[in-house]
């Protein structure tokens, strides 16, 4: 069955406008302060939803009106939200986003509920992930229970992709479970030790994410692309250029139209291609959830730069 499943995170997101990134002891006016949904967990399965994919999602929430608000959200998308679980002692997670005039963010999250998570939680879905094509993950839950979701996923059979993000140190054990991963580049060097900022650099990544046992890389350039490396392809695929206002949901967004762009028949060069216009469209507005586009949009964009020779 070409369901997604995505296990991870979901956020109050809550985002103000500054001229610059406050540095230490400075306190900036910002404006059009929001709180919007969030969570990379929840960008990701928003993105695969919105984006054409059959999407169920794993997560823990707040008992709260904001986490109530979001799951009401993602069943709008048409996510699958029967384990989307409520947690009567815990908030839903938060984050606290600047997003300078430059559109770059400076983002500080809090778990929450997002940190009981736990494997017993993930074991409960067992089923869910079995019955899956692809498992997605990401790191804002707890670690344990990423490791949990992996074992099962290839115990039965389903494919495992793994955004590790935000960045940190990770065991062998989990990297070996992992089919494809899709790092950025401090998230390639933090786990290989190459400092990646070229084709050359990530071609060495990769090789070294090979040699962990994961067949299928790609390694995120921002503005240069996407580094893509299996048995078939090496190859840079150049992304598109456009004026940014908020990359905040930009990895989320590629993620998770990826994904969508597989498990709808497209082939490796065209699912990247998909990817990188979802992407690409969401940098143009603001938000995180609030900026990842309908599938009409991405393929009306893609069109647009064909014609244009891109």
């Amino acid at each position: 069955m070409n369901r997604l499943v995505v296990l991870g995170s979901v956020n109050a997101d809550h985002v103000l406008r500054v001229p610059h990134f406050p540095r230490p002891g400075e306190t900036l006016t910002g404006h059009r302060y929001q709180v919007v949904p969030g969570g990379k967990g929840a960008n990701q399965a928003v993105a695969a939803a919105r984006l054409g994919a059959p999407v169920s999602f794993i997560a823990r929430i707040g008992d709260d009106a904001i986490g109530r608000q979001m799951k009401a959200g993602f069943a709008q998308d048409g996510i699958d939200v029967s384990a989307v679980e409520l947690d009567d002692t815990l908030p839903t997670g938060i984050a606290i986003i600047y997003v300078s005039d430059e559109g770059e963010n400076s983002i500080g999250i809090s778990a929450e509920a997002n940190g009981a998570l736990s494997p017993a939680i993930v074991k409960r879905h067992e089923v869910l992930i079995a019955d899956a094509h692809t498992l997605l993950l990401q790191l804002e839950v707890p670690l344990e229970s990423v490791f949990e979701a992996a074992r099962l996923a290839r115990a039965h059979g389903t494919r495992v992709v793994l955004n590790p993000a935000p960045a940190r140190p990770l065991s062998s054990d989990l990297l070996a479970l992992v089919d494809l991963i899709t790092p950025n580049q401090t998230e390639a060097e933090l786990l290989t030790g190459v400092k990646v900022c070229d084709e050359a650099s990530a071609r060495e990544a990769a090789a070294r994410f090979h040699q962990m046992g994961i067949s299928d890389v790609m390694i995120t350039l921002g503005s240069q692309g996407v580094y893509c490396s299996n048995a078939q392809q090496q190859q840079l695929i150049p992304g598109f250029r456009v004026e940014a206002v908020d990359t905040t949901a930009a990895g989320d967004t590629f993620n998770g139209a990826l994904l969508a762009a597989e498990l709808a028949g497209a082939d490796f060069k065209a699912a990247v291609r998909f990817a990188h216009g979802a992407a690409a469209l969401s940098v143009t507005r603001f938000g995180a959830q609030s900026s990842i586009p309908e599938k009409g949009e991405v393929d009306a964009f893609l069109l647009a730069q064909t014609a244009q020779g891109h």
